[in-house]
């Protein structure tokens, strides 16, 4: 492999990725992470720990970002020492963030004056398909750039999804995070309207399994949930979902686009963390219906459990 791969944000979904890098044959260069297990694990494997972010551009040809969202990208790009002073002609940035159309068009700017070019390829699936390789991805990138990072994300994803140039890729990510949320937000609404009338939960679940109505999001979140009161099955945190949602507002204020549902799944988000779900994921949206309306939703709580803290591809 002649392409050597720097990697900023070896967390939940960056380290499985940067691990099937490696197993790819790409020379890998990692920066420490707030966490450090991870780093030492892929150091173990046979990665490079460099010390910062301009020594990573400085000496890699690609380098991937996959981090919470725009402002961690802003400050690795335009922070001290931070990735455009090291870039270099040639230089490819990768952002694997589900991150702002806006920011992302003019990283890339900055950096074509450089001589360096900016790929948006955020991620979808989960940190058990980062570690096997199986995440999909939705690409933002000139068609020469799309060409050249697809080996690198053929390492890491099973489906790889070009929807235009720079910024399609997050564009398509919030509108398909716009979907996922809405989902979750109406079952946990739809679950408390079946308990608060006397529906039978498990017979419902049977019910919208074998109907249109059936969803992945359903799937992850309601059987774990009426089965035991486990609100885990969707291991994305609430607070990055809320995040993605005000990046889908953002970005539909600027067409402007008539329409009140992406407001109304943000609220629901702000809703649960104000409830006291600030640490918990999506799934925590049950217990935040359980509180407003006095409805006891499931056999029994679970802690919040704690969400995703770097970056998170909801399925």
């Amino acid at each position: 492999m002649t392409e050597k791969v720097g990697f900023a944000g070896t967390g939940l979904m960056g380290h499985g990725m940067a691990k099937n890098l490696l197993g790819a044959g790409y020379p890998l260069a990692v920066v420490t992470h707030r966490d450090r297990t991870p780093v030492e694990d892929l150091v173990r494997l046979g990665a490079t720990e460099l010390r910062g972010y301009w020594e990573l551009a400085a000496e890699c040809d690609v380098v991937f970002l996959c981090v919470t969202g725009t402002p961690e990208v802003e400050k690795i790009l335009y922070g001290r020492d931070g990735l455009l002073d090291g870039a270099h002609y040639g230089l490819m940035v990768v952002d694997c963030s589900t991150s702002e159309p806006a920011s992302s068009q003019r990283i890339a700017a900055a950096l074509n004056e450089r001589g360096a070019s900016f790929v948006d390829a955020p991620l979808a699936r989960t940190p058990a398909e980062a570690e096997a390789g199986r995440l999909n991805t939705m690409v933002g990138a000139a068609e020469d750039d799309m060409q050249r990072v697809r080996p690198l994300l053929e390492a890491c994803c099973e489906n790889i999804f070009h929807m235009g140039p720079v910024g399609a890729g997050h564009k398509t990510k919030l509108v398909y995070n716009f979907i996922t949320m809405g989902y979750a937000a109406l079952i946990s609404e739809a679950l408390c309207a079946c308990a608060a009338t006397e529906v039978d939960l498990k017979r419902f679940a049977g019910v919208v399994s074998a109907g249109g109505a059936n969803s992945g999001i359903f799937q992850l979140i309601v059987p774990r949930a009426i089965e035991s009161g486990d609100c885990s099955g969707l291991n994305f945190s609430l607070a990055n979902a809320e995040k993605d949602l005000r990046y889908y507002n953002r970005m539909v204020d600027t067409v402007p686009l008539a329409g009140n549902l992406g407001r109304a799944v943000q609220h629901a988000l702000i809703q649960g963390l104000n409830l006291g779900y600030a640490d918990g994921l999506v799934g925590d949206l049950l217990h935040a219906q359980e509180k407003i309306n006095g409805v006891a939703i499931l056999d029994r709580d679970t802690e919040a459990g704690a969400g995703n803290t770097d970056e998170t591809a909801p399925v």
